[in-house]
């Protein structure tokens, strides 16, 4: 486990698994959510939130769409309050753009803190020079920060990767805190190793080393043995689930009983999974027209039925989902194929 210190910041002073920025005291405990484009909406968070998420963030939003007023990315923001702690993600690259985002974000959707995406490795957001680019130029990484720390109230926080092509995070980490981060979340692989290999967890424990501020570790956290192992040989102070999560919302649930020393609750079974999985639809299906709803639902299907007998075929049939009605009859079919395993 991570060892939680006490942390002088703004001459006031945190507690355990807290820590404290311009009198806005914010928790850290238990597991966080981690942001997934086109997966971590509102509807997944919540039902990641039911099973034991204890800190949710928005997908990434694009600061420059942001401040130019785009309607798809203020449908990004939505959230309930149920969510909080909750943060909201921006990317971007030019600290003017962000600062005035960020002001957006704070006076209009009062999240609990705001993260800045350093991490992101898509051709698309690397290429602009955001996400996981900016590591590539400190300096500038620092700035934003600074920039926006100081234009809003609410803890900024960083995620980002172990380096771009080479390992860096624990050289720019510092500058990050100087500059105001109030916690750091980092993935243990550089940009260019994209998920592969193994995430590399000595560069997190570098990374807790050399800051005195929170940092969350992230990366193959897929289990409650993985949360663990991370815990242990990083000494992070909390750990966040990625692509763990992907069909699977009870690993939350799973690993806060590792964490507190119960006894493993037993994985969720087929039908908790499709109740799960219909509940999600019906509520993407009050955010947004129920064909579009379906259309996302599609790859939630096929991780759903991950690891169940007949999974392969109905990763091909989750394709074909239109309707609620054909969600309900996919469902039936999966119980159907499953009844006696």
């Amino acid at each position: 486990m991570g060892v939680y210190g006490t942390i002088p910041i703004n001459n006031f002073y945190c507690p355990k698994r807290r820590f404290l920025v311009k009198k806005k005291l914010f928790s850290i405990n238990g597991v966080w959510l981690a942001p997934m484009a086109g997966v971590t909406d509102a509807p997944y968070r919540a039902l990641c939130k039911e099973h034991g998420a204890a800190v949710t963030i928005s997908e990434m939003i694009s600061a420059k769409a942001l401040t130019m007023g785009d309607k798809k990315t203020a449908l990004l923001l939505a959230f309930s309050e149920e969510e909080r702690p909750f943060g909201i993600q921006l990317f971007g690259y030019e600290a003017k753009t962000m600062v005035k985002a960020a002001a957006i974000v704070e006076e209009r959707y009062r999240p609990d803190f705001i993260d800045i995406n350093m991490g992101c490795p898509t051709p698309k957001i690397v290429n602009n020079g955001s996400g996981s680019a900016l590591m590539k130029n400190p300096e500038l990484a620092a700035a934003i920060v600074r920039a926006v720390d100081e234009a809003v109230l609410v803890p900024v926080t960083v995620k980002m990767r172990a380096g771009y092509s080479e390992i860096t995070a624990p050289c720019l980490a510092p500058l990050l805190e100087s500059a105001g981060a109030a916690a750091i979340t980092i993935h243990g692989r550089t940009r260019e190793q994209m998920y592969r290999p193994s995430v590399n967890l000595s560069v997190i424990r570098e990374v807790k080393s050399a800051v005195t501020i929170p940092v969350i570790g992230n990366g193959d956290v897929a289990s409650p043995q993985g949360a663990l192992k991370m815990l242990g040989e990083t000494g992070c102070d909390a750990v966040m689930v990625g692509r763990g999560c992907l069909g699977n919302p009870f690993i939350f649930e799973e690993i806060n009983a590792a964490l507190s020393g119960a006894d493993a609750p037993n994985g969720a079974g087929i039908a908790e999974r499709m109740e799960a999985l219909r509940r999600l639809a019906v509520a993407e299906c009050s955010l947004k027209p129920e064909k579009v709803a379906l259309l996302e639902m599609r790859k939630h299907a096929a991780w759903f039925t991950k690891g169940f007998r007949g999974a392969s075929a109905f990763r091909q049939k989750a394709l074909s989902l239109m309707s609620l009605r054909d969600l309900d009859e996919f469902i039936s079919l999966v119980l159907k194929e499953n009844e006696n395993a």
